[in-house]
């Protein structure tokens, strides 16, 4: 499980250390993200001048295949970084001058770092934020048969992050076949066959029947798209269920999990430990996750309780 997290704890000997930082998150429809008052709130309490911008295609008016431009925009103006969110974590790689290893090996970017000599690499601390928050969160669960509902950026990351902290195979489910498919092709690839399956929705009552935990990284039960992303008939008391979202941190399906005794795990602590390895990653300097912890259960209106 260590190595999920060594890309993004070890700094760079040559991380240049200063006080004054100008980062942005690239995405659509990202007016409520949460991510700039994290990492500005940390940044004030480590003394440094620190301004967080959102780039929101949507308002801009552009498509998502527009990232490269953006990123060329905000290197020439000094950005330090970028974060960078649906839809462009895959489509930001053709535009980078390299790669870390997971975003490599996930083929998906949700952090950029302009080096000092100019060249964007990409990073995913995505891997790393899901990783840190289930083994705090859930850190007994058994994980021989996971099912995760989302095969798009966020559920590539989730699933490496998965299959890394010991899963034994993980089912993943998409409403794009083919999607589901390629995502559980490339898991395979990379930590073994058998490892993963792609499956459509139609098979998710057996799936869940038999499955140690589920895994939900698609939108549903956001602000904007609420509800279930499958009937709750499909719950019972022997899943673990993991949630990517976070806004809000109780949703439609981790509330109706509880209700049924199901171990949960909500998306905060991924928001907080992704946005920790982020701004490490941009400054060079330690963040401190449990006082980012108390942030986000301030700011998105609710107590994240420690399992």
């Amino acid at each position: 499980m260590a190595d999920v997290f060594k890309e993004s704890t070890v700094l760079k000997e040559s991380t240049v250390l200063k006080d004054s930082y100008l980062v942005g998150l690239i995405g659509s429809g990202i007016g409520p993200s949460l991510s700039p008052a994290l990492h500005e709130r940390e940044a004030d309490r480590q003394g440094l001048r620190y301004v967080y911008r959102l780039i929101d295609i949507d308002v801009l008016g552009v498509a998502p295949e527009a990232v490269g431009d953006l990123l060329r925009a905000a290197r020439d103006l000094g950005f330090d970084g970028l974060n960078i969110t649906h839809p462009c974590k895959q489509l930001v790689i053709g535009h980078l001058d390299g790669l870390a290893p997971q975003a490599e090996a996930l083929g998906a970017v949700n952090t950029v770092v302009f080096e000092a000599d100019g060249s964007a690499i990409g990073h995913n601390t995505d891997v790393t934020g899901f990783a840190a928050s289930f083994a705090r969160g859930l850190p007994d669960a058994p994980m021989e048969r996971v099912v995760q509902l989302g095969a798009g950026g966020a559920g590539a990351a989730v699933a490496h992050a998965t299959l890394t902290l010991g899963a034994g195979r993980v089912t993943v489910v998409d409403a794009l076949p083919e999607r589901a498919a390629a995502l559980a092709d490339s898991l395979n690839r990379h930590f073994g066959a058998g490892r993963a399956a792609g499956a459509t929705p139609d098979l998710l009552p057996g799936l869940l029947a038999g499955a140690d935990g589920v895994v939900h990284a698609t939108p549903t039960g956001m602000a904007a798209h609420p509800g279930l992303p499958f009937p709750a008939s499909l719950l019972h008391s022997g899943l673990w269920v993991a949630e990517v979202v976070y806004r809000p941190l109780e949703t439609q399906l981790l509330r109706t999990a509880r209700a049924l005794g199901c171990p949960t795990l909500d998306g905060g602590g991924m928001a907080v430990f992704q946005a920790a390895d982020a701004f490490r990653l941009f400054t060079g300097r330690e963040p401190d996750s449990a006082r980012m912890l108390a942030d986000i259960a301030e700011l998105a209106g609710a107590v994240v309780v420690p399992k």
